[in-house]
């Protein structure tokens, strides 16, 4: 009876040992790739400054990079794998989402706004940073709003967040205006020094950017009106929740720590202070353990 006794209990104790030694999931998707090869491949991009570029040494760098750089010493914490080899890839704005959905690169760090046709195509972290579509002119165009450019000629890349919004702002005003589909933000750049566009349209941050590059910052303006909202966060690969929660993970303890007031006046120290939005983004991206 003992003998049965010790058999029925050892029977009903069974599933709590297995709950138990089973209480962590098994890495799947990108992280277990992760740690079975100890490295990552981040894609970045060299035209995105102050978010993300390449710097003298040709290096990437810029806000979203180093919040990168941490999330990825926290996956590094998470998997207990000790250093992991960072691939770099390099990205444009047309090639950025497919880099991940194709599994040559497991997050982007770069300036990408989350939007709900893009999240068919990729999954996004924790928001970022919030920023909207700005107009670059030069501080001899008349006027300093959109309807100023009444008749003018605006650059924008093509199939991007900006591209919609200056449409749709072009149409909620009323403003007949010309839209010129660009490449990149330098060829806008050039175009506008040299009087083929009397604007540049992009996110403002982006724009000031920008402006650094330009031949005489002096004769260029950033106007007023902003005319979208662009939430910007880590691009990563689609309906891959483990990888979103170590992601996230490392957001949340970077936001919590004092390396971001660091990070964000090392890239937006001539903004001031974090904006009251940006404020709220850091304290939602704070997410309990």
């Amino acid at each position: 009876m003992r003998r049965l006794n010790l058999l029925l209990a050892a029977l009903c104790l069974a599933p709590s040992l297995t709950f138990a030694q089973g209480g962590t999931p098994p890495l799947e998707g990108r992280l277990k790739k992760i740690q079975a090869t100890r490295t990552i491949a981040v894609a970045y991009r060299p035209d995105a400054l102050p978010f993300s570029f390449e710097d003298a040494e040709k290096k990437p760098a810029g806000y979203t990079v180093d919040l990168c750089r941490a999330v990825i010493a926290s996956i590094e914490k998470q998997l207990g794998v000790g250093p992991l080899k960072v691939q770099w890839v390099p990205v444009t704005v047309q090639t950025r989402f497919t880099a991940i959905a194709s599994g040559q690169a497991d997050m982007e760090c770069g300036a990408s706004t989350v939007t709900l046709g893009r999240k068919k195509e990729v999954g996004f972290s924790s928001l970022i940073f919030v920023d909207g579509t700005g107009l670059l002119v030069l501080t001899t165009t008349p006027g300093y709003s959109l309807i100023a450019l009444m008749g003018k000629k605006i650059g924008v890349l093509r199939g991007t967040t900006n591209e919609a919004a200056l449409a749709e702002a072009l149409k909620g005003m009323s403003v007949s205006a010309t839209t010129v589909p660009l490449q990149s933000r330098e060829e806008g750049l050039a175009q506008l020094e040299s009087g083929a566009i009397d604007a540049l349209a992009s996110d403002r941050v982006l724009l000031l950017g920008l402006v650094a590059r330009a031949k005489d910052p002096s004769k260029t303006a950033l106007l007023a009106d902003a005319l979208s909202y662009e939430p910007y966060a880590i691009a990563l690969p689609r309906g891959d929740w483990a990888m979103q929660q170590a992601v996230d993970t490392g957001l949340a303890q970077v936001f919590a720590s004092p390396a971001l007031p660091e990070i964000y006046m090392r890239w937006f120290a001539g903004l001031g202070e974090p904006s009251p939005v940006m404020k709220v983004i850091y304290s939602l991206g704070r997410l309990p353990q």
